[in-house]
């Protein structure tokens, strides 16, 4: 059996070494415990060599998902400085290997959010404001052939995200019924709710923010939550240009170019 520590390095390498094999002979598919020590391990590499910790991402809120990898519940990532990429702006080919974007509700905190039995209002109470977002997700297991154990030890399939530039208050937004429309060159390509992210994007934060309040690790004010997809991810190629409208926030886009010779 391989190590977290070998496993860990394993993944580091594939960023720029290109997609591996499934992490079967260090990892359980379903085994949460290893996969999120090869997650932490990684992390605080990352953290040592200088990147900065400003949030969370939240995946599997799709029950659909979540029964395809064989579990109840969500998972998440940690999200850096240098995964954000500005509105309207560029992500690099040479940056990931077998990218996907999905549409998500992003909230930002001005205010730590350390309840263990966190609810949505506390989520409420916590969160200054939200804004819009695209997920890029990718991985370093080859053709997407993931388990649970694979996306969490892979800091959950995270890759860069975008945030919108104009802030919402929460009070008076609707994100249980709010529409969801993904569009690639212009062309719809995915369409979705709030209700489909866990029943409701603030349910997930406040998993979230419980799940790590019990770790004593929480969430700190001014960090980034990515609440979840709002509906099916959609592959993307170089040369798209891809932009999401939510309800209520408004409408969030990149560019996706080839820089590779």
């Amino acid at each position: 059996m391989a190590s977290h520590e070998a496993l860990a390095a394993r993944l580091r390498a594939a960023y720029q070494g290109g997609a591996i094999d499934p992490l079967r002979d260090g990892l359980d598919p379903v085994d949460s415990v290893g996969a999120y020590a090869v997650q932490t391990i990684n992390t605080e590499i990352w953290r040592g060599q200088g990147r900065r910790v400003i949030g969370r991402k939240i995946g599997l809120t799709a029950k659909a998902v979540q029964a395809q990898l064989g579990v109840d519940r969500p998972d998440y990532g940690v999200l850096f400085d240098d995964m954000l990429i500005d509105d309207d702006g560029d992500l690099l080919a040479s940056r990931v290997l077998q990218p996907k974007a999905e549409a998500e509700v992003a909230l930002v905190l001005e205010r730590d959010l350390d309840v263990v039995d966190a609810t949505i209002q506390d989520v409420v109470a916590a969160t200054a404001y939200a804004l819009p977002a695209i997920e890029i997700v990718d991985s370093r297991i080859a053709d997407w052939k993931i388990t649970f154990a694979d996306t969490v030890a892979d800091n959950g399939s995270s890759a860069f995200f975008v945030l919108g530039t104009t802030p919402r208050c929460l009070a008076g937004l609707d994100l249980f019924t709010c529409g969801m429309a993904l569009q690639v060159n212009q062309q719809i390509v995915s369409v979705g709710s709030g209700a489909a992210c866990l029943g409701h994007p603030l349910k997930a934060a406040a998993w979230l923010a419980g799940t790590l309040a019990k770790m004593g690790a929480p969430l700190r004010a001014g960090e980034t939550i990515l609440t979840g997809a709002l509906g099916p991810m959609t592959a993307i190629s170089p040369g798209d240009i891809v932009t999401a409208q939510i309800g209520g926030l408004g409408a969030v886009s990149f560019r996706y170019k080839e820089d590779r010779t």
